[in-house]
């Protein structure tokens, strides 16, 4: 019985070890998972700062101001802020909304004067007993040209200190940098909108007339392929006119394609010969509007149309997991790659130039859109044909086909 009670006392002993030793690596393990107190500042920071670049990329509106305010106010750790441009207050959040006249006008001697300004007590008097505003910081936003004409407000409940200043001043800086890029975005929209305006008057005038002259050519021999020539023309320039959207589908943009080829056929006959060789699963896949018909019509425009005899036109679009890999090939005269790095001289053919203008506006979307690892890839020689390639991601958040 002593025995046994000693075995049982010894097992017990052992599971309490075992346990003991359970619960301090337990207690190790989740000693090590605490963040210190300043990896936990790093991060209140960081995410306080995410919060409010978010309103701010689209630019500093009224709907923008009221959404970053409240974290701007926690960055500075004021116990009121307001955004203001040279007109008036755009948001305010927190204490010191009583003094809103007094700090709109500080705010617009700032911007006039391109000075920040230090309020104390004395510059805001107030007959409020219950006033807890004992200065301000007015700070400058600087826009991407460098001129201030915006002012974030800063109100304090002690008279401001330097650290109050300085971290005034540099979250201003900070949220104007997060403008200078909102700003510097919408010019990119609007450069790449002004790129397609340019693109289409640049395939308008060389496609119109000879489309125009091939479909009354049928008029008289065959009218019935004269009337579905102009069905695929109006389809086609309605496609390439319209006025929505900057982006397309890989489908839309083949459709458009095909159009053309028909009518380009109906020019040059048997000479013109085309394969295709697309893979179903990437026809949804998004990507900037008339960026791969520009390089079709430039492999018949200036690869085909003086070559002589037969030329072929090959199309390609291959899903490559994450990306679709599409080339445009063509077998016609080639050109010399010095016209793409612009080392060729002013001896390089007119019609050249323009090949490189257009390959030139589809390279610059794409690196605007995707990345500047996603322009153009062009192969090419005197004699040897064309081959041009691009890479385009399957999903893109810009993206909205």
């Amino acid at each position: 019985m002593g025995a046994r009670t000693g075995t049982v006392l010894a097992v017990v002993a052992v599971l309490a070890a075992l346990a003991g030793a359970v619960l301090a690596v337990v207690r190790l393990r989740a000693r090590r998972g605490v963040a210190t107190p300043m990896q936990r500042a790093t991060y209140d920071v960081l995410h306080t700062a995410a919060l409010a670049a978010e309103p701010l990329r689209a630019g500093l509106t009224v709907a923008a101001a009221g959404k970053a305010a409240r974290h701007l106010r926690t960055l500075v750790g004021a116990v009121g802020l307001a955004l203001a441009d040279a007109d008036r207050f755009l948001a305010f959040d927190g204490s010191g909304g009583h003094h809103r006249d007094q700090l709109a006008e500080a705010a617009r001697r700032a911007v006039r004067t391109h000075r920040s300004i230090v309020l104390s007590s004395a510059d805001l008097p107030c007959d409020r007993v219950d006033c807890e505003v004992r200065g301000a910081v007015v700070a400058l936003l600087a826009g991407p040209d460098g001129r201030a004409t915006d002012a974030l407000v800063a109100v304090a409940d002690d008279p401001p200190a330097p650290g109050f200043v300085q971290a005034t001043l540099e979250v201003a800086r900070w949220a104007g940098s997060q403008l200078a890029l909102a700003e510097l975005e919408s010019s990119r929209e609007r450069l790449a909108r002004a790129e397609v305006r340019a693109l289409r008057a640049q395939i308008s005038p060389h496609f119109v007339y000879n489309a125009l002259t091939a479909i009354a050519s049928f008029v008289r021999t065959d009218p019935e392929r004269a009337r579905e020539l102009i069905l695929e023309f109006a389809e086609f320039t309605r496609y390439s006119f319209r006025a929505h959207g900057e982006f397309t589908t890989l489908a839309e943009e083949l459709r458009s394609i095909d159009r053309y080829l028909t009518i380009e056929r109906a020019r040059f006959g048997d000479r013109l010969q085309v394969r295709l060789q697309i893979a179903p699963e990437v026809l949804p896949v998004g990507l900037p509007f008339l960026c791969l018909q520009p390089l079709v019509e430039n492999a018949v425009r200036h690869g085909l149309s003086r070559k002589p005899g037969v030329g072929m036109v090959s199309i390609e679009a291959r899903d490559a997991g994450a990306e679709c890999h599409i080339t445009v090939e063509d077998d016609g005269v080639g050109m010399d790659p010095g016209v793409l790095t612009g080392d060729s001289g002013p001896e390089s053919p007119t019609d050249d130039a323009g090949q490189h203008v257009g390959l030139s506006n589809v390279d610059e979307r794409l690196r605007s859109v995707f990345g500047d690892h996603f322009g153009l890839v062009v192969e090419t020689a005197p004699g040897a044909g064309t081959k041009v390639s691009m890479r385009v991601p399957k999903f893109h958040p810009q993206v909205r086909a």
